[in-house]
């Protein structure tokens, strides 16, 4: 196993889980409800990070010791627009509709946090899609029921191994957590 100081992941994401045991990462899981708002002039490139930050701010004083708080966030950013979890099958089209054909970005926003310091950072890729039918687009939101996921749509199933054509940046930080920058930035804190 690596060495790390104790890991703490504020994330129900089960991807985010899965990416850090798969990395070799041991930790607990602890979850906090926060807002997932942001202000309204904020650069769109800037929102990750201030939600992972604003995540961690919410379980610092649950820390002990040399815990370390692992939190994160990922937007989908297509014509300077976030694509958020859709709330609905129509916002599901919509968004697959525009992310069809054409490429987007990916940013991670993650937060490490201790009682003593904090390191924030972001992972950031371009993904390519190929285009995508209409009868394609509704299979998908209908069996993979992407409804969880920023830009309505998950890396690591169908659209990711049919549709992705392109990938610049790393497959993990797609999927929710750029896990080469959190080893590089743990084995540093």
């Amino acid at each position: 196993m690596l060495q790390h100081p104790p890991l703490v992941l504020a994330s129900q994401s089960p991807r985010r889980r899965q990416l850090l045991t798969e990395a070799g990462f041991r930790f607990t899981i602890r979850t906090y409800d926060v807002p997932e708002d942001f202000p309204a002039d904020m650069p769109v490139e800037d929102v990750p990070v201030y939600l992972a930050q604003k995540k961690a701010r919410a379980g610092l004083a649950d820390l002990t010791g040399n815990e370390v708080l692992l939190t994160a966030d990922s937007v989908v950013i297509l014509d300077g627009m976030i694509f958020n979890k859709p709330a609905n099958h129509r916002e599901a089209v919509q968004m697959l509709s525009a992310l069809s054909d054409r490429t987007h970005t990916v940013i991670t926003g993650v937060c490490l946090m201790s009682r003593e310091k904090e390191k924030t950072f972001a992972g950031v890729s371009k993904v390519t899609f190929a285009p995508l039918s209409d009868r394609e687009i509704d299979f998908y939101i209908r069996e993979y029921q992407p409804f969880d996921k920023a830009g309505s749509y998950g890396v690591q199933d169908w659209i990711g191994l049919c549709k992705v054509v392109k990938i610049e940046g790393t497959y993990a930080n797609v999927m929710g957590l750029p896990v080469d920058l959190v080893y590089t930035a743990l084995q540093e804190f």
